[in-house]
């Protein structure tokens, strides 16, 4: 068995990544997919915590700018991330995954409420927790969410799981077919560039904290795994 870099990581799913080649909901054998790997290394003995979005639901940000009051629509965006939550939950737990799904707001039928300490003791007897509903709070992204929890539980790196993108470009890929991928990147460059490698806010806040940014196409088969043992995938951002 191949030897892991990171004995605790943060996974950041999107709602995208959820949705595999569909155009909204969830797949579930992209999910399934997800959890043979996330087994795979846990048997690693990885500590594994995941953040997951809700954009293959609904996407506070656009249904803003259709005239819904922003707070209320990110409000909703947070259920969609628990909906995800509780169906990766299911399917990892199929897979013989202890799994815990906590949440930043109150919603005690479906999930444990996020409490650090509660999350960190999890990882210590080994299930893996799954967080939804961002921070708990409007305006903010579940980019910032996973930036914070990892920060606050010790995780040691960061791995963005996107959806059919392989890494950090100069443009969007799927318009631009001269876009130059990265391979590695500083905090600040991707900062300067104006990067779509997450918000500037998590970002800025993976920055403060040192810790290290994998952006990579978890469609790929087995990547998660490559992430975690430190082969060269995606992107790397880091200091340098």
């Amino acid at each position: 068995m191949s030897e892991a870099k990171y004995r605790r990581i943060m996974l950041k799913l999107s709602g995208e990544a959820l949705q595999g080649q569909k155009s909204f909901g969830i797949d579930l054998e992209t999910l399934h997919n997800f959890a043979s790997q996330i087994k795979r290394v846990k048997e690693m003995g990885v500590e594994v915590a995941i953040v997951v979005g809700g954009g293959n639901f609904w996407r506070g940000s656009t249904a803003a700018a259709n005239g819904m009051e922003r707070a209320t629509a990110d409000y909703a965006g947070m259920l969609a991330t628990v909906i995800n939550a509780l169906a990766l939950q299911e399917v990892m737990e199929s897979e013989g995954i202890h799994t815990r799904v906590q949440s930043a707001i109150d919603i005690h039928k479906v999930a444990e409420p996020y409490i650090r300490r509660r999350a960190m003791r999890h990882l210590e007897k080994g299930r893996a927790v799954i967080i939804g509903a961002g921070t708990g709070n409007p305006y903010m992204t579940t980019d910032t969410a996973a930036a914070l929890r990892a920060v606050e539980i010790g995780a040691e790196v960061l791995l963005m799981a996107k959806n059919g993108v392989d890494g950090v470009y100069s443009d969007d890929p799927r318009k631009n077919p001269n876009a130059r991928r990265f391979e590695r990147l500083t905090y600040l460059e991707a900062l300067n560039l104006g990067l779509r490698v997450m918000d500037s806010t998590a970002l800025s806040l993976c920055m403060e904290n040192k810790l290290p940014i994998i952006v990579f196409d978890v469609l790929t088969d087995c990547n998660i795994e490559r992430a975690v043992e430190g082969k060269a995938i995606g992107t790397l951002v880091d200091s340098g």
